[in-house]
């Protein structure tokens, strides 16, 4: 049994937008130079301007490139979570655990129909009165009838579609004069390390300041937020890092104004209020840097853009698919939310009828078990 949510017609979502709550950050994580977990903010970095005229291909040919061919769920998300839990003693509450790129890739769907994608979903439900094997308690499922919680939704992508997707990409031959996908993603990883430092400007060294062209590019390292939101607004210090080719023309226009919506979106979600966009000539050289308040973008697309999308829109259809998610997966087992290339529709389907598919991790079910029965002892 499969159940689909039409995009079309996307004249139902117009309006004033759904209510959204502040995202607040509950806790962080770190991947080191290794990409090792760390419970801590030890890859937390410092925007200082770059020098303008770096050349974002320098270091390609020693990029330390992370593999990303092994499938890591939601296991550092959920071991997070998890230590959040354990040092306050309740549960986080929420209907959705996924990663950011999840959520961007709803928001933006209403806009976007080039790429197709595909998620895997598990869903927790309560339980009723005198269940005690694990399989039963996966998640946040309750231990008593009188204790009952909401189901939650952990949403990851489909590692073999995202591998897929990833070898199709590198077969397509760039075009005569441009550079490649490979080459082109770098200059993103190279801009963050000319944005960055260690430490403060003030505790830095002048010498790694000056040298950030000539450090290794490394994206192993990754400091990450976990943010509670019900869909939010701009919160928080921190500044989104982008590039984008220089704007020469009308069509160079249209494309920016498409890449906006992501940029938006990206930040929208975590409640970064700044994103600095880098931008580049045709063959790398960074030309200039300008500063973008997040919030006001989608009011500048509406007034001075040619309206390739609208933010309230991006809201409401995200507001109305969760809900669907929310109806349609009600039942145990792996679930799958899929939106076929060009398709003006997303199909929610369940694939395994029991089990979580490895996308809990034991640690995190076992807790859940532990946490349920204490609520209940307490309780008593």
């Amino acid at each position: 049994m499969s159940s689909s949510f039409d995009i079309q017609p996307v004249g139902r979502f117009h309006g004033q937008s759904a209510v959204i709550k502040r995202p607040k950050e509950i806790a962080c994580f770190s991947y080191d130079d290794e990409h090792k977990f760390r419970l801590d903010d030890s890859s937390i970095r410092y925007y200082y301007p770059p020098t303008l005229g770096a050349d974002l291909s320098k270091g390609f040919d020693t990029f330390e490139k992370l593999d990303d061919t092994a499938d890591d769920h939601l296991d550092s998300l959920l071991k997070t979570i998890m230590a959040l839990e354990q040092k306050d003693g309740k549960r986080v509450e929420a209907d959705v655990i996924t990663w950011r790129g999840m959520m961007t890739k709803f928001l933006a769907a209403i806009f976007t129909d080039r790429d197709g994608w595909a998620y895997l979903a598990r869903n927790t439900l309560q339980a009723g009165t005198d269940k005690t094997c694990p399989g039963d308690y996966v998640g946040i499922r309750s231990i008593s009838s009188n204790d009952i919680t909401k189901g939650y939704r952990f949403i990851e992508e489909n590692h073999g579609y995202k591998l897929d997707s990833q070898r199709r990409q590198s077969q397509q031959r760039p075009q005569p004069g441009r550079p490649s996908q490979d080459m082109m993603s770098f200059w993103g990883y190279k801009f963050e390390t000319l944005c960055l430092l260690p430490n403060t400007w003030d505790e830095t060294p002048r010498d790694f300041i000056e040298n950030r062209e000539n450090e290794i590019v490394n994206n192993h390292a990754q400091y990450c937020s976990v943010v509670k939101t019900g869909i939010g607004r701009g919160v928080n210090d921190w500044v989104e890092l982008k590039t984008s080719a220089e704007i020469r023309g009308e069509r160079d226009m249209v494309n920016f104004e498409r890449k906006l919506m992501k940029f938006w979106i990206q930040s929208f979600l975590l409640g970064v209020p700044k994103i600095i966009v880098g931008f580049r000539s045709p063959d790398g050289i960074l030309k200039r840097l300008e500063n973008i308040s997040t919030a006001s973008i989608p009011s500048t697309v509406q007034r001075k853009g040619n309206g390739t999308w609208d933010g309230n829109m991006c809201i409401n259809f995200a507001a109305q698919l969760l809900d669907f998610l929310k109806a349609t997966i009600t039942e145990d087992g792996v679930w799958r939310i899929r939106r076929k290339e060009r398709s003006s529709a997303i199909e929610v389907f369940r694939v395994e009828e029991a089990g979580h598919g490895d996308i809990i991790p034991d640690d995190f079910l076992n807790w859940r078990i532990k946490l349920a029965v204490q609520s209940q002892t307490s309780s008593e």
